[in-house]
């Protein structure tokens, strides 16, 4: 390991407290929303950040950004690092930006000693990696990885129905490049952990072995609207009854699927709400999760059972749509046993985790050797405004991530 390299603390937390301030939220977080102004701002300044480093920058048909740091042999496939910029609308500083801006300060901190590595490095910034406007998440890297058919994801809709094709021609990152598979030595993505497993531990890093399994669901719900007054309890086809049974259902089906399992309605819509109108209609969505492919496809046969049960006990019309299923995944062993090696060396505790979260390099893994590099977030807590990662932390992320690109770089075989 090249003991003399190191990254610079202060201008990383630097670079991360300016990128925050676009989208600033009053509690102190972030909304910066896929393909909104404050994301072409967001990813305007870190262009400037990668011209600044004389990166050779280049956007694809699904708007992800590479910013290209040239090595001494560019036949060579290259090693990506990065994440996304985009944020939940109550999302934190740190969720995504934290990935790409430790990858930006590699390359700034390898341009200052003018090391130049075996094969060339890229940063990424992946779009739409929240999809809480464009859903499903993660679909830049989906599409990317040929999981997801570009067209389709262009005429993905948000909730005004403007499209994420039209949005990104708007803010004009509509790049030219194909948006396929190709050749990548290795990809590392550095993240919070999004939970308390690394600050219980006492652990700077997490080496990630892999993520759990998810499903996504849009679920609609239609029963009659009538009045409040005049209609019987027993004659009522009521959808917000239906829908509540359903949130209900969604918490005990996570709550029996222990150890592992996570279920969760995190959106909740009547149709023309009024006080005094029985609801007609609801939209919900739920996310199921599990470390077990198996424990969760038995999640969605209860889940489908119930509901059928719920849709006769209120003679609702009842719909579910999945939209996202993700495999458990397991990532890289080579990248996991370097991040770990380079922990070590670094004499930084670490230890294995598994992502609870779905990410970018979870859709990576499967056209690349992947790995993921955690750092605590305090609490536990992200998706929030309040989200916060500790100053050493930040610099221990970044430090393990220099040090496993240029050994990845430089041992190619």
């Amino acid at each position: 390991m090249k003991s003399n390299i190191g990254i610079n603390k202060n201008r990383l937390i630097k670079s991360i407290e300016e990128m925050a301030q676009i989208g600033a939220t009053a509690k102190g977080g972030v909304n910066r929303q896929a393909l909104t102004d404050l994301d072409k701002v967001s990813r305007d300044l870190f262009i400037k950040w990668c011209k600044n480093e004389n990166l050779k920058i280049t956007i694809d048909k699904m708007g992800n950004i590479f910013a290209r740091r040239q090595g001494k042999n560019n036949n060579l496939p290259p090693i990506l690092s990065g994440s996304h910029l985009d944020t939940q609308p109550t999302g934190g500083k740190y969720d995504g930006a934290l990935g790409v801006l430790s990858a930006l300060e590699v390359i700034r901190s390898l341009n200052d000693i003018k090391y130049i590595t075996e094969a060339p490095l890229e940063i990424v910034v992946w779009t739409n990696e929240e999809g809480c406007r464009f859903p499903p998440a993660m679909t830049g890297s989906a599409v990317f990885s040929g999981q997801y058919n570009l067209n389709d994801a262009l005429l993905i809709e948000d909730l005004d129905g403007k499209t994420l094709g039209e949005e990104l021609s708007r803010i004009k990152y509509n790049g030219k490049t194909n948006c396929r598979p190709r050749k990548i030595g290795a990809f590392i993505e550095t993240h919070i952990e999004q939970g308390p497993i690394l600050e219980i531990a006492d652990k700077s890093i997490g080496v990630v072995v892999g993520s759990q399994a998810q499903k996504w669901y849009e679920v609609n719900i239609v029963g009659m609207e009538a009045h409040a007054g005049p209609t019987p309890m027993n004659k009522r086809k009521d959808a917000l009854v239906g829908a509540s049974n359903i949130v209900l259902l969604v918490n005990s089906i996570g709550n029996k699927f222990q150890p592992g399992g996570c279920s969760t309605c995190g959106v909740l819509n009547i149709k023309s709400p009024s006080r005094n109108v029985i609801p007609g209609e609801c939209f919900l969505t739920i996310d199921f999760r599990h470390p077990s492919d198996q424990r969760l496809k038995e999640m969605d046969k209860n889940l489908r059972l119930e509901i059928k049960k719920i849709a006769n006990n209120y003679n609702l019309k009842i719909s579910i749509k999945q939209i996202l299923e993700l495999k458990s995944k397991s990532f890289n062993k080579k990248v996991r046993k370097t991040i770990e090696k380079v922990s070590s060396n670094l004499e930084l505790p670490h230890q294995e985790i598994i992502s609870g979260a779905g990410h970018d390099a979870v859709n990576i893994n499967d056209i690349a050797p992947t790995g993921m590099i955690f750092i605590p977030c305090v609490d536990g807590i992200s998706h929030n405004e309040t989200e916060k990662a500790l100053k050493k932390d930040i610099s221990a992320g970044a430090q393990v991530l220099l040090h496993s690109m240029i050994e990845l770089a430089d041992n190619t075989k």
